[in-house]
């Protein structure tokens, strides 16, 4: 499993929305998500809107096309269209900056011959 990190801007004005709808995400959309390989899915949130994700999968790509698949997706971009900024084609899913990995404290520790993470 590869860590990804992305970056989106949510609008500033929304951020409650935003909150609101992300507290209870349509179980079909979980499902999905989950089916389509997104494990330990997480979303963070700064007050000027920055939205930054982390997900772990064996193929980014992969695991982004399978949920264009999906009709739920669609459904989901659409509601959540209007709470972003500056969306080029008006879904948030085909908006993600990854950003890449610069520092990865397991792989350096692994890599120094010391043990990586916590037992």
């Amino acid at each position: 499993m590869t860590r990804h990190c992305f970056t989106l801007q949510v609008d500033p004005r929304r951020l409650e929305e935003y909150r609101k709808a992300h507290a209870a995400v349509w179980p079909e959309m979980l499902e999905a998500l989950r089916d389509a390989g997104w494990g330990h899915y997480t979303l963070h949130l700064r007050e000027d809107g920055l939205l930054v994700g982390v997900v772990e999968t064996d193929d980014l790509g992969r695991a982004q096309a399978a949920m264009e698949a999906t009709d739920v997706n669609a459904r989901w971009q659409a509601a959540m269209a209007g709470l972003f900024a500056d969306l080029p084609d008006g879904r948030p899913d085909r908006a993600l900056e990854v950003l890449p990995t610069i520092f990865d404290i397991d792989a350096q520790l692994a890599a120094a011959g010391r043990q990586g993470a916590r037992p």
